[in-house]
């Protein structure tokens, strides 16, 4: 709880991502690490598919959203940004799962960066093999 009221909150991950993700009743504004979303996501690409669970819960009008996202790159973010804003639209209200889940915006992508492999090139590629 807030001195302003109700908030809601969740936390997305994706690569190496995290974010923090704040609902707060509002008009649609968005802030993400104290900068607007504009200036924190250069390309409509990746602010579309930030918006895409407030789309499909039509919800984008009803909160304003303060996020804080640590690590990674712009993609990652923007990825662990989706999942945070899916999660606390969730813990608002819990009968927007079901449509949230049949978008497939509760679902942590899990895919990571490979480690590299001792005695090899990379996680996969190996030195030339030479037989003499």
């Amino acid at each position: 709880m807030t001195a302003a009221g109700i908030q809601y909150y969740g936390t997305g991950r994706r690569k190496t991502s995290t974010a923090r993700v704040f609902l707060r009743p509002g008009t649609g504004g968005m802030v993400v690490n104290r900068k607007p979303v504009e200036h924190a996501f250069p390309t409509e690409a990746l602010r579309t598919q930030i918006k895409q669970p407030l789309l499909v819960t039509e919800t984008a009008d009803k909160f304003d959203i303060l996020a804080t996202i640590a690590g990674g790159g712009i993609a990652g973010q923007a990825g662990a940004l989706r999942l945070g804003i899916a999660r606390a639209l969730v813990e608002y209200n819990i009968e927007l799962r079901q449509r949230l889940k049949k978008a497939g915006f509760l679902t942590r992508d899990a895919r990571i960066k490979e480690r590299k492999k001792y005695g090899q090139k990379g996680a996969r590629k190996r030195f030339q093999f030479s037989k003499r």
